[in-house]
């Protein structure tokens, strides 16, 4: 996952909508399904879905009065706890 990348759709959300990033997600898991694609590109869809995925998060947190670049910051927090453990 890439903080850049995460805070980028998070200011999309704010500036549109949440939905957009959901129906994305589910346009890229569903091309998951394409047998001819390659490894290097099932690992690039995968990355925007974990980006997406994690800037909904970050999203949530606002929603929950959270400050952004606090809901930012925790979320990778996590992320990279999860990574060492």
């Amino acid at each position: 996952m890439k903080l850049p990348v995460i805070k980028h759709l998070t200011n999309f959300i704010e500036k549109n909508d949440e939905d957009y990033l959901v129906e994305t997600i589910e346009t890229l898991e569903d091309l998951t399904e394409v047998s001819s694609l390659k490894d290097e590109e099932l690992d690039v869809i995968g990355e925007l879905i974990s980006n997406m995925y994690g800037a909904l998060e970050v999203n949530k947190a606002i929603k929950e009065g959270v400050p952004k670049k606090e809901a930012l910051n925790s979320f990778m927090s996590r992320v990279m706890g999860s990574i060492d453990s």
